[in-house]
């Protein structure tokens, strides 16, 4: 039996990756430029040597055993910790990151988000006003040569990725959770929320203010935390409310336009319908603040061994905690909810 060691590459772990996302070997060897047999062989080899199965070979999808999930959970977050000590390398030798991640709230405006991502590719890595210092940096093309990754996450789940090292930068985490050491927070700004239904829902004519009582005779229309090991939060639902679940807020919406329920959302985010009449916002009994919402980084540690001789933060992360220093783009990520490009985060 092979050593468990030798088969954990980061080649195996990425095409255990790309079976489970593709859904079957075939597609998955169609993305890897391979043929079907060769994966199959590397699944049965990471297998003997594990002792274990993990794809249920009953099903003629790719479908995971337990330790299957738990092999591509582990493995997941190993190739980012992988990335991460490139990445830091990287920053260590040039003082640009290799890439950037950053988990966005899905509150947050797309439409801003894509417009600061414009400006940083827009970027010259030789102009001393793109970064606030006058060091000259290695010759680059374009732009810094910082690949982005953003990710939209929801409430919990944004805090989540930050924390676990798989992003760098986090904007519209709650600012009701204390950061933790290595993660320093500033204010975004607050978000009102409304509750919010279709003309023809039979909330839309009733007496206001809605009552608790009032609301748990209707079906509420709720986003799912996408926080996976941190405590997925729950906002405004009722115990025993029945419950229509959604993975973004944008769905959310589109479900309270076709009357499917009910449900409290971002005022900024249904502010055109509401103009429009395709929604209409109530007044309710329970007393409900503004959401606080910040963006939170990773920083190394000031005690940290070495930590003297490292750049704090690279400058990738710099420019863009740059941005976020101006109230105008603050209030734009919140408040600026217009179109965005159809291809999304």
């Amino acid at each position: 039996m092979a050593d468990s060691r030798n088969v954990l590459t980061p080649d195996a772990l990425t095409m255990m990756d790309v079976i489970a996302r593709t859904g079957s070997f075939a597609a998955a060897a169609r993305e890897l430029g391979k043929v079907p047999s060769s994966l199959t062989y590397s699944v049965r080899q990471l297998e003997d040597a594990l002792d274990v199965l993990l794809f249920d070979r009953r099903s003629r999808q790719a479908r995971l055993t337990a330790a299957g999930e738990e092999l591509l959970n582990e493995g997941r977050r190993l190739l980012d910790q992988m990335d991460a000590v490139a990445n830091r390398v990287k920053r260590v030798a040039t003082g640009w990151e290799t890439q950037l991640s950053i988990a966005v709230d899905g509150v947050v405006s797309r439409l801003t988000m894509f417009e600061l991502c414009e400006a940083f590719y827009a970027l010259n890595p030789q102009c001393p006003a793109a970064h606030g210092s006058g060091a000259e940096l290695p010759a680059t093309l374009g732009n810094p040569g910082t690949r982005l990754r953003l990710r939209t996450e929801v409430m919990a789940g944004t805090w989540e990725h930050l924390i676990n090292g798989q992003a760098d930068l986090a904007i519209g985490v709650g600012t009701d959770r204390g950061a933790p050491t290595g993660v320093q927070m500033k204010e975004l700004g607050t978000m009102a929320f409304v509750l919010a239904v279709a003309p023809h829902h039979p909330l839309a004519a009733a007496a206001t203010p809605i009552s608790d009582a009032e609301l748990l005779r209707h079906r509420a229309v709720a986003v799912a935390d996408s926080a996976l090991r941190l405590t997925p939060l729950t906002v405004n639902l009722l115990p025993g409310q029945d419950v229509l679940t959604v993975s973004s807020m944008q769905l959310k919406i589109e479900a309270l336009l076709r009357c499917m329920g009910c449900g409290f959302v971002p005022l900024p985010m249904v502010r055109e319908h509401i103009a429009a009449g395709r929604l209409v916002a109530k007044p309710v009994q329970r007393v409900g603040r503004p959401a606080a919402l910040g963006y939170a980084w990773r920083t190394p540690v000031a005690n940290a061994p070495g930590a003297a001789r490292k750049p704090q933060l690279g400058l990738a992360l710099s420019w863009w905690l740059e941005q976020l220093e101006s109230p105008t783009t603050r209030s734009a990520l919140i408040e600026r909810q217009g179109q965005a490009p159809t291809a999304g985060m």
